[in-house]
């Protein structure tokens, strides 16, 4: 991250309906909206049978994302937060698409979990509020996915996302925009049961008001205002009404409702349905309607990033402290890196690049999680812990990084870990977990006084480590460990050696 802040920032939004941009002057921390970019997208819909995202269906969405990219592709590294959700986690050829994605963006995308996704919904949303001390249920209705958030002020407590969005339930009960009152009762039923495990927890007698924050409920709310069906956002007579005029018609077309878009209608019976369970499971009798959403909670999370507030390394002492590491071991370990990274700096690019210098200290901190599970292959515990949690702040990417590094920090050392990688993280990663493993190696006694002055190099795959006359003979521990770290350093095709 850039020292001096940057005067504008952005946030982009790939919904598996809508792709969403917002640009924002950043002024001594204020934030004033510049811009605000959305196109219809409808990527869920290109997604075949076995999860293939169609060739269509990309076209159309990079042709959007080259239009997006004029506005932000000169954007400073880290004034841009881009992200996917539903469709993007569940594509099988993503990974091919995003290649694409980001050439026409020039900003890295971050693919996201459904409850981060909710995280930041969450954020948006209480942005845009004047803040108080109620508990708040917000909902988002997305095109894959649809999350559920209980919050209090900026905090939220209670977040899931649950596997139904307006374009995949319009898919599936409302094919080619045919309506009946049969398949609304299907679509509804479909989403009643998505939702009955959390049907105890997101209930009425939990939070005091209720928020909608997306397109498909301010679509619904926009629809009842005008119909007279409702003065006060969504209210549960007012659904009924407009489900009865719904399930009336036999196609989309016939619903005539001048104030829906129509951009909207094809997705809109599915966003009906999943509103309508919702007030039936949950017990909701009215619902207001905010203006942010995930884009204005990437916004916030990017400033916390700026101003060293970052809500990953406040989730890294969360995890730590979870799984009882050693955090006195940890800070020692973080001062050799830091030591390491400063004499690199000279001949070694990533040695001076601060998320780096990040990554390595969140390693640090977790690299021992795993030793709560079992001492066995408490490396690869970890590591899985790392891949698989919900890890507030981070994305798919970051978690796959930190899991690869913690992975390698010990014995074998495979390159293999690394190959899939994004850009620089697969040419970086590598290096950052060798450094990682020897400064472990180094305070593997775990003892309390410091490490004599040393000096470490590298150059492409050779590494050399000098340490002060006599003090590897006055330490035969570490010596010990140093020749078994060079053989398992060989097998990955780096050459250690040391003095």
């Amino acid at each position: 991250m850039p020292n001096q802040p940057p005067e504008i920032v952005a946030a982009v939004d790939l919904g598996s309906n809508s792709f969403h941009m917002i640009v924002c002057s950043l002024n001594k921390g204020n934030l004033q909206t510049i811009d605000r970019l959305r196109e219809m997208v409808r990527l869920a819909s290109g997604l075949d049978e076995n999860n293939f995202l169609d060739e269509n269906t990309q076209n159309r969405a990079l042709a959007c994302l080259e239009r997006f990219g004029q506005r932000i592709r000169n954007f400073p590294p880290g004034s841009v937060r881009i992200v996917g959700t539903n469709t993007l986690r569940t594509a099988k050829n993503a990974a091919q698409f995003l290649l694409k994605a980001e050439q026409a963006l020039n900003h890295p995308i971050h693919i996201i979990s459904g409850i981060e996704e909710a995280r930041l919904i969450y954020l948006g949303v209480a942005y845009s509020l004047s803040s108080n001390a109620n508990l708040r249920l917000v909902m988002d209705i997305g095109g894959g996915s649809t999350e559920y958030i209980i919050g209090t002020g900026n905090t939220p407590k209670e977040k899931e996302s649950l596997h139904m969005g307006c374009v995949s339930v319009s898919n599936i009960f409302f094919k080619d925009g045919r309506l009946s009152r049969n398949a609304f009762n299907q679509a509804s039923l479909f989403a009643e049961q998505e939702l009955e495990p959390f049907q105890t927890k997101f209930h009425r007698k939990n939070w005091d008001e209720a928020i909608g924050a997306s397109g498909s409920l301010r679509a619904i709310a926009r629809v009842l205002q005008a119909k007279n069906w409702s003065n006060n956002g969504i209210t549960r007579e007012g659904l009924d009404k407009l489900v009865a005029h719904l399930t009336q018609c036999s196609h989309i077309n016939e619903l005539n409702l001048p104030e829906l878009d129509s951009e909207r209608l094809p997705v809109f019976p599915g966003g009906l349905a999943i509103v309508y369970a919702t007030f039936k499971s949950l017990g909701i009798e009215q619902m207001a309607v905010a203006d942010g959403a995930l884009r204005e909670g990437l916004i916030q999370d990017l400033l916390g990033r700026i101003y060293d507030h970052d809500m990953r390394s406040a989730t890294v002492q969360s995890v730590a402290e979870r799984y009882q590491t050693d955090k006195k071991h940890a800070a020692r370990i973080k001062q050799t890196l830091h030591i390491m990274l400063e004499q690199l700096s000279k001949n070694c690019t990533w040695a001076r690049d601060e998320d780096c210098a990040q990554i390595l200290n969140w390693a640090a901190d977790l690299h021992e999680i795993g030793i709560d599970i079992a001492h066995s292959q408490y490396h690869k515990h970890g590591a899985y812990i790392i891949e698989n949690g919900d890890l507030a702040g981070f994305s798919k990417q970051d978690q796959i990084l930190l899991a690869s590094i913690v992975r390698s920090h010990r014995r074998k050392f495979s390159q293999i870990l690394f190959n899939n990688l994004s850009s620089p993280w697969n040419v970086y990663a590598p290096y950052l977990a060798l450094i990682l493993r020897l400064a472990v190696l180094l305070h593997r006694n775990r003892h309390e006084h410091e490490l004599p002055g040393f000096t470490i190099a590298i150059q492409k795959s050779r590494v050399y480590l000098q340490f002060p006359a006599d003090w590897l003979d006055q330490s035969p521990l570490t010596h010990a460990d140093l020749i078994q770290e060079a053989a398992y350093l060989k097998s990955a095709g780096f050459k250690l050696e040391f003095a």
